[in-house]
């Protein structure tokens, strides 16, 4: 019998303070070891490179964020015969906005008309003269707190107002289009395999389930998965997500990327999915349903876990996709993606000549004290257990925290709600939170002034409330009892959904 070739060496890349989309469980009956390397931001970058020769890896998986992307171009130069997975190539449009907005271009793929501007007197001067509603989004770095740093935009007044305050650099101006809903779909060897639909909450323009919105897989359209498949295979990506508009019988590209939120059960698809494709069929090809998607989003997901490597027979697809079985072209099959070469990053050479400040070696941890250009860091050797405490943390809050992703923090919430725990530290037991996110977490949640036992003086040094608001929250407190949720400020005349949203990160209920 002849011998099998060794298996390629697979390690996990991880960096401090962000959250892991990968454990080794993920790639469950992996016969050899997989190895783990670390990237510690600022300067690590000879040693890093350093540690994955002496480790042998062959394969390295793992999303790299906004904020070491130009870093990791170079590693990987450094190490050429190293494959990332995703490629540095197919990760080019998660750094930014612009990225994905070039990336677009690139391809030819449908999304809504965008202007950039570099020069703020051009960007004021195209407000002046551009229809409204626009979209306006903070371009550069983490974008992924529910939208906070996405805005409907109605007039000129408006935008000057927003670009004024928050000093977004680049402008990044894109149509509106109109919507209440959006498409989130999530695909595997270019296969779609989740999509639901993203609504908005009542008299609200943001879809994301943090702030009032939330899914459905009814009737996903045809259109919205075509065009996604189209981009997963334009950016050669082995697993992909994009959120997709659909107006007017035409669909358009709003986000994508490989850095996405993933169920648990996802996140174990596409580890069976890579197996296969570094075992070069050594690994079964897995099965992955289509159009089963609501019925999947009622199990359990620890089920689903157990439920991986069990086959039941010939696959039908469930009733929710049902209606798509007789449609031969609708019948995706998982790929091998092609290998990815430089020739297929769009042309970025013009964003290195314009002043932005050099933030890649930043952690997203610390990107608001960063935008200084100085690596900020306060070293936590212990958080004690009164300041881990989980009472009074609501859904909005956990959006705010670094790192933080939309359906992780649904996650986090729904596990802290049906575990009935009280300590941050039992979220060890979620996988891809490990004790240095909590303890980032810890203080950021703890640092926060509480509302119901802070006095004037304290409540006064909170930038965007100063004394007289400050007067005001003390004395409604004092009048109608303590406040249940942050939302109960707005009960406080003069306090708009605006400026709660100004504070929010620096108050809390605890």
């Amino acid at each position: 019998m002849a011998k099998k070739e060794k298996l390629p060496k697979v390690g996990l890349l991880y960096l401090d303070y962000v959250l892991r989309f990968f454990d080794r469980s993920n790639f469950k009956g992996w016969p050899e070891k997989i190895e783990t390397v670390t990237y510690h931001w600022k300067n690590d970058k000879e040693r890093f490179i350093e540690e994955v020769k002496r480790k042998k890896i062959d394969i390295l998986v793992g999303n790299i964020p906004a904020t070491a992307y130009e870093t990791f171009r170079e590693i990987a130069q450094e190490l050429p015969h190293v494959r990332f997975v995703p490629s540095i190539e197919t990760q080019f449009a998660n750094k930014s906005k612009e990225n994905v907005t070039l990336f677009c271009e690139k391809h030819n793929l449908s999304h809504p008309k965008t202007e950039i501007f570099y020069d703020r007197d051009e960007g004021y001067r195209y407000l002046e003269e551009c229809e409204y509603p626009i979209i306006v989004k903070r371009s550069y770095g983490p974008s992924n707190y529910g939208g906070y740093y996405v805005h409907k935009v109605k007039s000129k007044e408006e935008a000057k107002k927003l670009f004024d305050e928050k000093k977004y650099m680049p402008m990044y101006i894109q149509e509106c289009i109109p919507l209440r809903a959006d498409i989130r779909v999530m695909l595997i060897g270019h296969k779609p395999a989740c999509a639901f639909w993203r609504v908005a909450g009542e008299d609200m323009d943001i879809t994301n389930t943090s702030q009032g919105g939330y899914m459905t897989y009814d009737d996903v359209p045809m259109g919205a998965l075509e065009l996604a498949v189209e981009a997963s295979k334009a950016a050669k990506a082995e697993y992909w997500a994009c959120d997709i508009a659909e107006y007017d019988g035409k669909y358009y590209i709003l986000e994508c990327a490989t850095a996405f939120a993933a169920f648990p059960y996802f996140r174990d698809w596409i580890g069976q999915y890579l197996m296969w494709d570094f075992s070069d069929g050594r690994f079964k090809k897995p099965h992955i349903p289509l159009y089963s998607w609501e019925e999947l989003g009622k199990i359990n997901p620890s089920l689903l876990r157990t439920m991986r490597h069990i086959e039941f027979g010939k696959y039908t697809p469930s009733t929710d996709g049902a209606y798509y079985v007789e449609d031969k072209d609708a019948e995706w099959e998982l790929e091998l993606t092609q290998e990815s070469v430089p020739e297929d990053l769009p042309d970025d050479s013009h964003l290195h000549k314009k002043p932005l400040k050099k933030e890649e070696d930043i952690p997203e941890v610390v990107l608001e004290e960063a935008k200084k250009g100085e690596w900020v860091r306060d070293d936590i050797d212990e958080v004690e257990k009164r300041e881990m405490t989980t009472e009074g943390i609501t859904l909005t809050e956990l959006m705010t925290l670094h790192g933080m992703e939309e359906e992780i923090a649904v996650e986090v919430m729904e596990y802290i709600k049906s575990h009935d725990i009280e300590n941050l530290e039992d979220l060890l037991d979620l996988e891809g939170i490990d004790k240095q996110t909590l303890e980032v977490w810890a203080k950021d949640l703890h640092s926060k002034a509480d509302i119901n036992k802070s006095d004037i003086k304290t409540l006064s040094k909170i930038k965007s409330i100063g004394k007289k608001l400050a007067e005001k929250i003390v004395n409604f407190r004092q009048k109608q009892g303590p406040f249940e949720k942050l939302e109960d400020l707005l009960k406080i005349k003069g306090l708009g959904k605006k400026k709660l949203d100004k504070i929010r990160k620096h108050i809390a209920i605890k």
